[in-house]
């Protein structure tokens, strides 16, 4: 049997706070929407800029703490699943193409604008909180002349 891979990694802003509700069960799910820029160039030659708006959901504290941390308008990095749902509305079927967020990384906090990663969409996993970069220097060399005992790793 051959496997299937369904993974998306999306950069993009916030179009609206997230919306946490409670299912009746009491599991946390937050709504949000992602707003994707980019840019080509048109059969013109000219450069076109272009929005995609992409709905996403997150479930367990992934959702909680999404709807404590975060308002329209900020960076954030999604990675999750695509899902399809289906249902009837006014006896017309209906459907939609969704992000399931598992992960999701703060590119801009409102605070400190520092930046933060937090995990587990399922509810498993902790809060994790990504380091920053320390700063590097690089110096260019020639070919040929590196030191491989010089090297940090």
């Amino acid at each position: 049997m051959s496997r299937s891979v369904n993974q998306v990694t999306l950069l993009g802003r916030l179009t609206r706070d997230p919306e946490l509700r409670q299912t009746p069960n009491g599991k946390s799910v937050a709504s949000f929407s992602l707003a994707l820029n980019r840019s080509y160039k048109g059969g013109d030659g000219e450069w076109v800029e272009d929005t995609d708006f992409i709905d996403c959901v997150a479930w367990g504290s992934l959702a909680e703490t999404m709807e404590k941390y975060l308002k329209r308008g900020q960076r954030v990095l999604v990675s999750g699943r695509l899902s399809q749902r289906s249902w009837e509305q006014d006896g017309q079927k209906r459907s939609k193409v969704e992000v399931v967020a598992n992960d999701m990384t703060f590119i801009e906090s409102a605070g400190d604008g520092g930046d933060s990663s937090f995990g587990g969409g399922d509810g498993s996993s902790d809060r994790k909180k990504s380091s920053k970069s320390e700063d590097v220097v690089v110096e260019e060399v020639e070919s040929g002349e590196i030191d491989l005992d010089s090297i940090p790793f």
